[in-house]
């Protein structure tokens, strides 16, 4: 099988992590590309709910081996505190998981960086030290697990890095500890131990994959957040601060882009974003809150309130033309299972001139005006079906439009969140 990739083409949170878990009972690796701890994925395994951030999905498969690639952010950290989750699950995870010796560290002096500077609060931020760890990783003085696992190494580049940190955030080496949480040494010593614990894991990622890949294994490359979070693609600067489209792939893992041969786009049946940025089709007032607390919008790592709207055919078909969409797979189509009348935005309406793509910069978004078109809703639940031909006419109508208007092929709706819940398209 060649190498696919499951990617989110609208602002994350589109239920990758359910699609990864499903095309992961076929493969032999699953390895994540890019992102760090901000990002969760949630599954349901049976009755259990299961939440992941930086462990690829695919190990809770058992005979699927994962690795986490040079692309990812890492916390060392938050890595073993998930992996004492997952393994208290009654999953054993150390002999199948690979984590990449170039994969560059979120340690307390990124997460200061990020406190200090009040990210959070400017375009709305997690505060776990995504952006600072990759502008620290630009800016060629980040530190990586290679180090994490060499004590010297990493005792001399932290106090490097901690010291010039400390002057350029102007706070002093008491204030800065206090945004780190501790001080110099104890942060040096907690992360000596995550690396002594973490060495057994650590090896060349891209070298694995491809030697694996040479032989033939079924390799999946995993995705966090979204299209439109992309740092080059996205709604800058209300982005993350990775490669969330289908170039990530390549360049997080150290893959061949000719090695690559089908990208899954996933999208809802209608849209979400968390913190701040242009929205065009967002709802207001009382339908917003009632449909975010229908749905169950809130962050899998954060639990922050996302913001709702009506699908966006206009921005799913960039994305889908961005990432080269061979399949679209559309989740969570039995939420809108109780609105009378659904909406979906197939152009905008911007300066009095119609249009259906062009230039979707930031400030052409925040002008944008959708421009609706209107189906019936089933007013049903959906989650029983288990047969294309079993969706009511109306579901079926609107999500075939919903591909149409997007310029993608239909391979799958998703009416819920079991494994059993995935109907395959006749479209």
């Amino acid at each position: 099988m060649p190498i696919q990739a499951v990617l989110g083409c609208q602002w994350g949170d589109e239920g990758k992590g359910k699609i990864v878990d499903l095309l992961a009972s076929d493969a032999d690796w699953v390895a994540r590309f890019q992102g760090g701890a901000n990002a969760g994925h949630t599954v349901f395994a049976g009755t259990e709910r299961i939440i992941l951030h930086l462990v690829p999905t695919g190990i809770l498969h058992a005979r699927v081996r994962c690795a986490i690639g040079n692309g990812v952010v890492l916390d060392p950290e938050a890595l073993l505190e998930e992996i004492r989750y997952i393994s208290g699950l009654g999953i054993e995870l150390r002999d199948r998981l690979r984590v990449s010796a170039f994969a560059h560290l979120i340690t307390p002096v990124e997460k200061a960086i990020e406190t200090l500077s009040a990210q959070d609060l400017a375009i709305g931020t997690t505060r776990r030290g995504i952006g600072p760890a990759y502008a620290e990783k630009a800016a060629r003085r980040g530190l990586r697990v290679e180090d994490l696992i060499d004590p010297r190494a990493l005792r001399e580049r932290l106090r490097a890095q901690w010291e010039e940190q400390a002057r350029a955030c102007g706070s002093g080496e008491e204030a800065f500890a206090a945004a780190a949480g501790a001080g110099f040494e104890a942060v040096a010593s907690r992360l000596e131990e995550a690396g002594r614990a973490l060495a057994p894991l650590v090896c060349d990622v891209t070298d694995l994959l491809l030697e694996e890949d040479d032989r033939g294994a079924r390799i999946l490359a995993e995705g966090a957040q979204g299209a439109w979070l992309d740092v080059d693609q996205g709604t800058y600067p209300f982005v993350t601060s990775s490669n969330t489209t289908a170039g990530g792939i390549c360049t997080g893992l150290g893959i061949p882009p000719q090695r690559v041969k089908k990208i899954y786009g996933v999208v809802k049946a209608y849209v979400t974003r968390v913190g701040l940025g242009p929205f065009p089709t967002e709802f207001t007032g009382e339908h917003a809150d009632r449909f975010r607390e229908l749905a169950g919008e809130y962050g899998a790592t954060t639990r922050r309130p996302r913001r709702c709207g009506w699908y966006d055919a206009v921005l799913a078909r960039r994305a889908c033309r961005v990432n080269g969409v061979d399949e679209l797979i559309v989740t969570k189509l039995d939420v809108l299972g109780e609105e009378e009348t659904i909406r979906l935005a197939a152009r905008y309406e911007s300066g009095g001139a119609a249009r259906d793509g062009g230039w979707l910069g930031t400030r052409q978004l925040a002008r944008a005006q959708p421009v609706y078109r209107e189906f019936p809703g089933w007013r049903r639940p959906l989650r029983d079906c288990r047969a294309w031909s079993q969706l009511p006419a109306e579901a079926r109508d609107y999500v075939q439009a919903l591909a149409r208007e997007t310029g993608a092929r239909l391979g799958r709706v998703s009416i819920g969140p079991g494994r059993d819940q995935v109907i395959a398209a006749d479209a």
